[in-house]
């Protein structure tokens, strides 16, 4: 064994040395870039499934733009739609709810896999790695993945000639932030369940499903009755569309909601941030 230049060194095979970082520079380096670690990791583990992850994630959801915006469109009357096509009005709805469908799925069954069923959390958290920077690390790799997808959503929707405004490209943004403020209070929910009952399945049908019908995807929200219409009004994927809409094609609206939009998405991925890691330090006994 030797050491040099804050190496270890051990004796090789045809008399090289292997060296390493001795224990306590790989500790400082997990300590400050942990949550990279990590998120290479789940990078890792879905590149093992990314046919699986590039068909579900863009294949279907361009398979539902060609039958909404192109099949459908021609039944449509686009004079109710602002001026603009009935694919162009879609696409971003469409865009948001891809992104939105996607963290639900990332932020449930993998954060129970992690905690319960496979326990893959505890392997890291027996490293210096903390329980937040565990928690980072998954947002940041979900966070690529909503990323790519919505921009690969993005390239198709141009192609269909459904994102006029030269400003479109920033719907990838919205997309990505709306999945994370809806996938983020439920990562912090799927954090705090000890045993499963069939609560993610409650939660597609019962929430993930009437908020995309009923966040102004298909037609206008005001074209709804006061008693639902509330529904988009909370609903991430309305305020997504809403402000995906004015980078696509211009939708005119007031200056005000424009923030307010802005506003909602960025506090509800905050605010599932904040209980996110507390309920991981809670269950790694921190």
């Amino acid at each position: 064994m030797t050491e040099e230049a804050g190496l270890t060194g051990t004796a090789g095979p045809q008399g090289t040395t292997a060296r390493a970082h001795p224990p306590q520079v790989s500790a400082a380096r997990a300590r400050r870039w942990g949550a990279f670690y990590y998120a290479e990791q789940v990078l890792r583990v879905m590149k093992g499934y990314g046919w699986s992850i590039l068909m579900y994630s863009v294949g279907q959801p361009v398979a539902y733009l060609f039958a909404m915006g192109v099949g459908l469109a021609t039944l449509v009357d686009s004079g109710a739609f602002g001026g603009v096509s009935y694919l162009a009005f879609i696409a971003p709805a469409l865009l948001v709810s891809a992104a939105v469908m996607t963290a639900a799925n990332e932020f449930t069954f993998p954060v129970m896999d992690g905690f319960k069923w496979r326990r893959i959390y505890y392997g890291p958290h027996a490293s210096p790695l903390t329980p937040q920077q565990i928690a980072a690390g998954q947002i940041m790799a979900v966070t690529l993945r909503l990323l790519l997808q919505s921009a690969i959503y993005f390239a198709a929707v141009a192609l269909f000639g459904a994102s006029p405004s030269g400003w479109g490209w920033a719907g990838i943004a919205v997309a990505t932030l709306a999945g994370l403020s809806f996938g983020l209070p439920l990562m912090a929910y799927a954090a705090s369940i000890r045993d499963d009952k069939g609560q993610f399945a409650l939660v597609m049908r019962f929430i993930v499903m009437p908020l995309f019908l009923f966040s102004g995807t298909f037609f206008p929200l005001d074209t709804l009755p006061l008693a639902v219409r509330w529904i988009g009004w909370i609903s991430p994927i309305w305020h997504g569309t809403e402000l995906g809409r004015v980078f696509s094609y211009g939708f005119q609206e007031p200056p005000v909601l424009t923030m307010v939009h802005i506003v909602v998405l960025v506090a509800l991925a905050g605010f599932g941030w904040v209980l996110t890691k507390r309920q991981f330090i809670r269950r790694m006994g921190q």
